[in-house]
């Protein structure tokens, strides 16, 4: 009978999720002052320190167990697949740029004193880069194609629409998953330098 173990697979996808968790428990046992002064980006200064902390910090933290657990979800499905076929730091610098992207244009664009929290963005790049990763040069899948008019052409539309969702952050993710599927045809793990891994 064959033995099985349990396998680290995807370092940075799992390190990222627990990374989240224990941004969710401090959160929790500050009484939400993590969330507002670590885990949000909004329009500040560009002399405040903080501004470029939160410009990462703010994927990494959520509002509450259902935004984290819907979040990680989509991570722990598709960040593994990606993951494999491009390589851990690979992934690691398309979340990275994804976030600071992202907490960007949310400055520039949305009002002051509104704040983003939360991996949504990197949940979007992911969707949208998944289904882009079978590409070939010159070549473009229509299932791409039909992901994107679903995903981001409902972003779109939901935009109208007054809630407590930040589709500017699922539009910039999916429009960054897009690019750098477009960018990385042809470079997956295997053709990529060992150091990426």
């Amino acid at each position: 009978m064959k033995k099985f173990h349990i396998k680290f697979n995807a370092p940075v996808t799992l390190c990222f999720v627990m990374v989240c968790g224990l941004a969710l428990l401090l959160n929790h046992l500050t009484g939400g002052w993590a969330n507002r002064h670590l885990f949000s980006t909004y329009r500040s200064g560009l002399l405040n320190p903080m501004t470029y902390v939160r410009a990462f910090g703010y994927a990494i933290g959520h509002a509450d167990w259902v935004h984290f657990t819907g979040n990680m979800t989509y991570i722990l499905l598709l960040g593994p697949l990606v993951e494999e076929k491009y390589g851990s730091r690979n992934l690691l610098e398309m979340m990275g740029v994804t976030a600071v992207v992202t907490a960007i244009i949310h400055a520039i664009i949305s009002p002051s004193g509104v704040a983003l929290l939360g991996a949504s963005a990197i949940v979007f790049m992911l969707i949208i880069l998944s289904s882009i990763s079978n590409v070939k040069s010159g070549e473009i899948p229509i299932t791409f194609i039909i992901v994107c008019i679903i995903f981001i052409g409902g972003q779109i539309v939901d935009s109208f629409q007054q809630d407590n969702i930040s589709q500017l952050g699922h539009i910039v993710g999916g429009i960054c998953g897009g690019c750098f599927g477009l960018l990385l045809a042809g470079h997956e793990k295997d053709s990529i330098a060992k150091s990426n891994d």
